[in-house]
């Protein structure tokens, strides 16, 4: 990985265009003004989603549907104009225009899926309740389904247009970083990417214990007696306490000054950085909390959930594309000699190994081939990939450019040693690369694509792949997997880093 040490070029560079950093603190007519165009959004979509749902229920006249239902235009249309305000209602009563749910990530669908759903119920058991309100039970179960998919995609439409604007200098929150050491800088690292942090990351405060420490380039604002200054001269929203990296007198100083103030919001880190991403659970012993680490990443309803999804997909799958991987196998045979299928050995959760399944795209005698590119070795040692390789075949070409020589890992999917989505599957030997990262790789099953496939795959260097493997394992939730499913066709489309 790059060096921990953040210079202040790189955190200026990272940050919005210098005429941004200038502004003072978020400004409250920003988010106004993006709640009531969300708003208007979702009434929008939850509109078109009804009238979409009549279309389907009504106007198609599928033999599925009870043909001797209330089928009356205006009638839906007046019912329209009733549940449009209702459900918004249940979407701000769910906390879907807070600010503190936009703009997060996945968890924003959650919230939206649940809404949607509460939303369902309420006017299923006001129908039932009351008789007059009459609708036929398959337009309102459509309505549910196609409400949360266009309301999901309104929302994730205006959060690409929020991220492009944070480069901008909008939708930010000035922050900074209490303590400096290897954690605070790490932070500070994956917290310059403005698009998703939200945060304009002013610079550091350095406590007396580490100020003579500090390298030159780190960018420090001052030291922990001027903590109160700093934060009315850059008028600061967010306070990042490094709890490894300050006192315990410190970290309780700055809480009773700050951990109930209106005018800023305090954040503790964990101290446990290297391996909060699996995780962590309280349980109280004699009125004493300890912290307990999960063992692997998912745990319960999220295990099943993952699971119905990988076998949901996968067999459907497996049933439409028998065809297709007759033909490749068939292809393979004839433009070169060797077995169809290569066998990779690879890591799988908690560092058990298991032979991940590929289409084979390189000669058989492959060593013997790179030994007359010294050049293609060496880049091979240092990047674990060669971009024009001599050892690929004709059809292995094509297959990876379209990225037809991963689908028998779906057999592993079966197997339930891989998983649709995941971080990328690696070696033993590859698990050096990722340090004290690899110690929360393995808490998960390596997937088939991932955050590094709709990232650019063998174009993202391999620092950025760790952070991008880290990111999906510590903020996992099954809409982040369908949201990465759907980006994958895309990207496999554009043929991006495909080689």
């Amino acid at each position: 990985m790059r060096s921990s040490y953040l210079t202040e070029k790189e955190l200026i560079n990272d940050q919005p265009r210098e005429r941004s950093l200038s502004r003072s603190r978020s400004r409250g007519w920003e988010w106004i003004l993006f709640g009531i165009i969300l708003l208007v959004s979702d009434g929008l979509n939850i509109s078109l989603a009804l009238r979409f749902a009549y279309l389907i229920r009504f106007e198609l006249t599928l033999p599925i549907f009870d043909p001797q239902a209330l089928t009356s235009i205006d009638y839906y249309e007046g019912l329209i104009l009733l549940i449009i305000p209702t459900w918004l209602l249940i979407f701000l009563f769910r906390g879907l225009y807070k600010r503190n749910n936009l703009l997060g990530g996945v968890q924003e669908y959650h919230l939206l899926f649940e809404a949607n759903t509460l939303a369902m119920i309420i006017i299923i058991a006001v129908g039932f309740f009351e008789p007059r309100f009459i609708f036929a039970r398959g337009w309102i179960l459509i309505a549910w389904f196609s409400a949360f998919f266009f309301t999901a995609l309104g929302r994730f439409l205006l959060r690409r247009v929020a991220y492009f604007l944070r480069t901008y200098g909008y939708f930010l929150s000035k922050a900074i970083i209490v303590g400096y050491n290897q954690e605070s800088a790490e932070m500070a690292q994956q917290l310059s990417d403005v698009r998703y942090s939200g945060l304009n990351l002013i610079g550091f405060i350095a406590s007396s214990e580490n100020k003579i420490e500090l390298d030159k380039k780190i960018k420090v604002v001052g030291d922990l007696n001027q903590l109160g200054d700093l934060i009315e001269r850059h008028h600061i929203d967010e306070v990042i306490l490094t709890s490894s990296a300050l006192r315990r007198e410190d970290l309780l100083d700055v809480f009773e000054k700050y951990g109930t103030s209106d005018k800023v919001k305090l954040r503790i880190s964990s101290g446990l950085y290297e391996i909060i991403t699996t995780g962590l659970s309280v349980r109280e012993f004699a009125w004493v909390p300890l912290v307990e680490v999960n063992k692997v990443r998912l745990t319960g309803s999220e295990v099943v959930l993952k699971t119905a999804l990988d076998y949901g997909l996968s067999i459907p799958i497996l049933l439409l594309i028998s065809p297709i991987l007759l033909l490749i196998s068939i292809a393979i045979k004839l433009d070169s000699p060797g077995p169809v299928i290569h066998r990779r050995r690879v890591l799988g959760v908690n560092g058990k190994e298991f032979d991940a399944f590929k289409f084979r795209t390189m000669v058989v005698d492959g060593d013997a081939v790179l030994d007359r590119y010294p050049e293609k070795k060496v880049e091979l040692a240092k990047y674990h990939k060669i971009k024009d390789d001599p050892r690929i075949t004709r059809v292995g070409r094509f297959l990876r450019k379209t990225s037809l020589d991963e689908l028998p890992q779906l057999f592993n999917v079966l197997r339930n040693e891989m998983s649709l989505v995941g971080p990328r599957m690696i070696t033993a030997p590859e698990l050096a690369e990722y340090k004290k990262w690899g110690i929360n790789l393995l808490t998960v099953k390596p997937g088939i694509t991932g955050k590094w496939q709709v990232s650019g795959r063998s174009d993202v260097s391999y620092q950025e792949r760790v952070r991008y493997d880290m990111y999906y394992i510590r903020n996992w939730n099954i809409w982040m997997d369908i949201q990465l499913i759907i980006q994958t066709i895309p990207a496999v489309l554009s043929k991006r880093g495909a080689y």
